[in-house]
């Protein structure tokens, strides 16, 4: 998601203390509960990102894309506890990554090649909430397993970036 042709809207995270957790079974268990809501136009995959420069090591994220949108989903063990986060963007092709970068001009018509309508916005939202309710299953079947408290009102909500703002 750090590359340059990604436009990053939401993201959320968060670390729960005292659950020891796979990634890869907490990967395979997300994509069963994503595959089960049905939702149109989506693929689920892994990609691995370099942790820093081009000699670094590599992290498994889980992939989650619909028509121009990309969920990345990181799950890792970090210390006595579990580390879950997410970024949603939109991914634009290389054209339009190149206008971005002529001044006034790009911005001008990267609005008006991808306007930002209410369906357009709509369903961004959708699926935004199908996968981090998804997320959200899974994590609150952790916890319930293992008795610990489950996330505030405030630990569940997503934090918008530029969803609204173009």
């Amino acid at each position: 998601m750090a590359k340059k042709d990604t436009l990053v809207f939401s993201h959320w995270y968060h670390l729960t203390e005292n659950i020891q957790q796979s990634t890869q079974e907490f990967y395979s268990r997300l994509e069963q509960t994503i595959k089960k809501r049905d939702l149109p136009d989506v693929r689920i995959s892994r990609i691995d990102f370099k942790e820093g420069n081009i000699f670094s090591a590599q992290r498994e994220y889980l992939r989650v894309k619909r028509k121009e949108l990309v969920f990345d989903i990181c799950a890792a063990p970090f210390g006595n506890g579990f580390f879950i986060s997410w970024w949603l963007g939109e991914k634009m092709g290389a054209l339009l990554s190149l206008l971005l970068l002529v001044p006034f001009l790009g911005a001008l018509i990267a609005k008006t090649s991808r306007p930002a309508t209410y369906y357009r916005l709509d369903t961004t939202l959708m699926f935004q909430e199908s996968v981090h309710l998804a997320v959200l299953e899974i994590l609150d079947g952790l916890t319930e397993a293992k008795g610990i408290r489950a996330l505030s009102e405030s630990e569940r909500k997503p934090i918008i970036s530029d969803l609204f703002k173009r």
